[in-house]
């Protein structure tokens, strides 16, 4: 079914919208939740929680691209979760690791609320990803939106493991740079 007819039944509030997406997006939204959680019942629980979600956002909300909007709602929704189990077990895994990685170039989120709005730095990070060649910045995305592993990275693109490290070394400086220059961080 294509999207815009599935929205459509969100805004007709026709519990079939919640199949659609499922059929449609299950396993999309299921692999975001598990890049973070990397635990099968709590990843599907996000993803339920994301069905949730997007029928309370529809209406008012009409995304015009489905598939992003339920990947940001599960990637929220998972990153929510992972947080809430990490401060209970004090686990760690990827989503710690690529979180530590960003955290050198972007300011925590206090002194983000104290110095700039949150979207404005997003907009920055958007312009800069904008100008990143292709493959970085799907590596990029792939490591940072996604949480995929390093050894997932570089057998998707055919790289050796520390070329994967170093292109994400570089793109983090570079990000750092471009947040320097905009005024983001000092």
């Amino acid at each position: 079914m294509e999207d815009s007819k599935i929205v459509e039944l969100y805004w007709n509030r026709d519990e079939s919208a919640i199949a659609e997406t499922r059929d449609k997006y299950g396993n999309y939204c299921f692999s975001i939740a598990n890049g973070i959680l990397h635990n099968r019942e709590d990843s599907e629980e996000s993803v339920n929680d994301t069905y949730l979600a997007a029928w309370n956002a529809m209406p008012p909300h009409h995304p015009l691209v489905l598939s992003t909007f339920l990947g940001k709602i599960t990637r929220r929704l998972s990153l929510n979760r992972w947080r809430t189990l990490s401060a209970e077990k004090r686990g760690g895994g990827q989503t710690a690791v690529s979180l530590d990685e960003l955290e050198e170039c972007i300011p925590d989120e206090k002194s983000l609320r104290e110095s700039l709005e949150l979207e404005i730095i997003a907009e920055c990070i958007d312009d800069y990803l904008g100008e990143l060649k292709d493959i970085e910045r799907k590596v990029f995305v792939c490591r940072y939106w996604y949480f995929d592993t390093i050894e997932d990275i570089a057998s998707r693109f055919g790289f050796s493991q520390s070329k994967v490290k170093m292109m994400l070394k570089r793109t983090r400086d570079k990000l750092k740079e471009h947040l320097i220059k905009e005024g983001v961080i000092a």
